[in-house]
């Protein structure tokens, strides 16, 4: 797996060439920088919002592909498919849509990207990518309920924190559910809305 920032010149996206590329598979995917009109992002879900600022400086192509999921409408509908007290709420597998639990928590955008890490640790309220090992990300993320969890430091790209609506995730992680950490009653993701930079 190949995955650049603009492959052909390695330079960050500017007004003449917006994009990003990502090299997967074979297959080429390019999106645009949101990064310079959004920073901040609204989770809105049947249990209510959950504001998340984006970092926007420190690990801009996962959060350029966050933004640009969320402005397709790839995260409609979906659900937070695993959430486990005093650790952390999982969503942002298209395969969740359905009424199959099955295989969820194994799908993606059909392609998968680099880690970014930063100097951000993981702790309560941190906004990071879900993976199946070193740069495997796709589209899941969760939202850290824990105070601290330093065996996932280094591992896994801190790419937002919550900042409004953390009792919302509390009560999300809160919710019933089976031997699998998978929610017995459905926590829907209806739409990610992006707020545009003060």
């Amino acid at each position: 797996m190949e995955n650049k920032i603009n492959s052909a010149n390695d330079n960050p996206p500017s007004e003449t060439n917006p994009d990003f590329i990502i090299k997967s598979n074979g297959r080429e995917i390019r999106f645009k920088d949101l990064s310079s009109k959004y920073d901040q992002a609204v989770i809105k879900t049947n249990l209510g919002d959950i504001k998340v600022k984006l970092y926007v400086n420190d690990s801009l192509l996962t959060v350029n592909n966050f933004m640009n999921l969320a402005q397709q409408g790839f995260y409609d509908n979906t659900k937070f498919h695993r959430v486990i007290k005093d650790f952390m709420i999982q969503g942002g597998d298209p395969l969740t849509k359905d009424d199959d639990w099955s295989n969820d928590g194994t799908g993606d955008p059909g392609y998968q990207f680099k880690d970014e890490i930063n100097s951000y640790k993981l702790v309560r309220g941190s906004l990071a990518m879900a993976n199946a090992g070193p740069d495997t990300n796709g589209s899941q993320f969760f939202i850290v309920t824990a105070e601290a969890t330093p065996w996932l430091d280094g591992r896994h790209t801190n790419f937002g924190e919550v900042v409004s609506g953390m009792d919302v995730v509390d009560k999300i992680e809160a919710m019933e559910k089976n031997e699998n950490d998978h929610p017995l009653n459905d926590i829907i993701i209806e739409n990610i809305e992006l707020v545009e930079a003060e």
